[in-house]
């Protein structure tokens, strides 16, 4: 097989070719190191790569691994693209990055995200900005842009985010690739969340890898029950979006119908949800154990408003915003609706310079969402965004992977990246 058949592989495909040695191991890494030589000069995916990864014959060995630069990876930069830790390394892995070790996974490298993770771009201070694989100046989104752009040029099986207020979902939509949010706290952090709403989760070419890399991270397994094939009622709305998206909504919810599935319009109003967001996220910048001086201008306007606000106005911004999410997303979803379908972004990937509707709300919700690439529009990216209940993130997966499977959806491959 190629190199440039053998980076595209799934991580199943990897692990059934190496464990009775039809692949080396060796080869997969090889291939997707090769890859970041020839295409990351201009992606600017990776803020650094172990040009020394050594894949081990395991369940999953030769898989490869890209790790956002928010989360630790012992012996790597951990920088969160943040000049106060221009030079700091990790000392220990995640837990995340641990337990996907243990199956054989390679860590190939960190990627790329804006300052402190706090933006829809992927532009930092301290790194080039990363490009979008499907055009370049066009954002990858944010803020594990650099994870997403990665997965969508080949140069990693698949790669681990962080979300808050949508930052897998967001380059997940923008680089034409699935990414899950878990319900926070299912995948282990060690970090310290101020907004209690972080999630770990993967970025891949398809659900099923989002769902191995799930699996590996959490050390869970899916039932071994057979598909279910129940009709589903979905609650789907995509009204506000950029007419390219919410036609790409239209389309999934006549595919799931078409299934047999019953689809309703539900109403959706982001705004009160937007307004707590502002304020959760300014508390977010302050709280980060950094010389405020070092950050970039934006930062430091959002850290210095954050510094000034008082407990009951953090209280009262988080109480209005989950309130209006749990009314809009977790009573639906857990009462009435088996799942959610919405646009993801609701924008098309915009240029570099120029830099949510529908992500926050779910953010502020206890439950996982997944973005699925549905199609282009113009030659980039649309993608569209289903929510599961609390905690079910393997049903979820597996009717995401059902709508992927249909005509017009799933990853499609980037031009000029062969």
């Amino acid at each position: 097989m190629k190199d440039e058949q053998v980076r595209w592989l799934s991580a199943d495909e990897i692990g059934q070719r190496v464990r009775p040695g039809e692949l080396d191991p060796q080869s997969v890494v090889d291939a997707h190191l090769d890859a970041i030589e020839r295409h990351d000069p201009r992606i600017h995916a990776y803020i650094y790569v172990d040009r020394a990864a050594r894949g081990q014959r395991d369940h999953y060995g030769g898989v490869t691994l890209a790790v956002k630069d928010s989360q630790p990876v012992a012996g790597m930069p951990y920088t969160y693209a943040t000049p106060s830790w221009r030079h700091r390394i990790a000392a220990e892995d995640a837990v995340p990055v641990a337990l996907a070790r243990r199956s054989g996974v390679v860590v190939l490298g960190k990627t790329n995200l804006p300052e402190l993770a706090a933006s829809i771009g992927t532009t930092n201070t301290m790194f080039p900005p990363t490009q979008n694989p499907w055009r370049e100046g066009f954002t990858p989104g944010g803020s594990s842009g650099g994870s997403a752009a990665a997965v969508a040029a080949g140069m990693c099986t698949f790669a681990l985010g962080g979300d808050t207020g949508g930052s897998i979902r967001i380059p997940a939509s923008c680089c034409g690739v699935v990414g899950l949010r878990p319900t926070p706290d299912r995948v282990a952090s060690e970090e310290v969340d101020a907004t209690v709403l972080q999630s770990r989760g993967p970025l891949a070419r398809t659900v099923n890898d989002a769902r191995v890399l799930f699996g590996l991270m959490t050390d869970t397994q899916p039932k071994q029950a057979g598909l279910d094939r129940r009709t589903r009622f979905i609650g789907m709305a995509c009204s506000g979006a950029d007419q390219a998206c919410e036609a790409a909504c239209r389309r999934a919810a006549r595919a799931l119908e078409q299934a047999g599935h019953n689809v309703e319009e539900i109403n959706w109003n982001p705004q009160p949800v937007t307004e707590g967001y502002a304020v959760v996220r300014r508390a977010s910048m302050a709280s980060f154990p950094a010389d405020l001086s070092t950050f970039g201008p934006g930062i430091q306007k959002l850290a210095a408003e954050g510094r000034s606000l008082t407990a009951m106005d953090y209280f009262h911004a988080f109480e209005s915003a989950t309130d209006a999410a749990n009314r809009a997303v977790g009573v639906p979803v857990q009462t009435r609706y088996d799942f959610l379908l919405t646009p993801t972004l609701g924008l098309l990937p915009m240029h570099i310079d120029s830099v949510v509707q529908f992500v926050l709300p779910v953010g502020f919700a206890p439950v996982p969402a997944v973005s699925i690439p549905a199609g282009l529009h113009d030659g980039l990216p649309v993608g569209v965004q289903l929510v599961g209940r609390f905690a079910q993130e393997y049903e979820l997966l597996e009717f995401a992977e059902r709508l992927e499977k249909m005509p017009g959806f799933g990853f499609q491959r980037p031009p000029g990246l062969d």
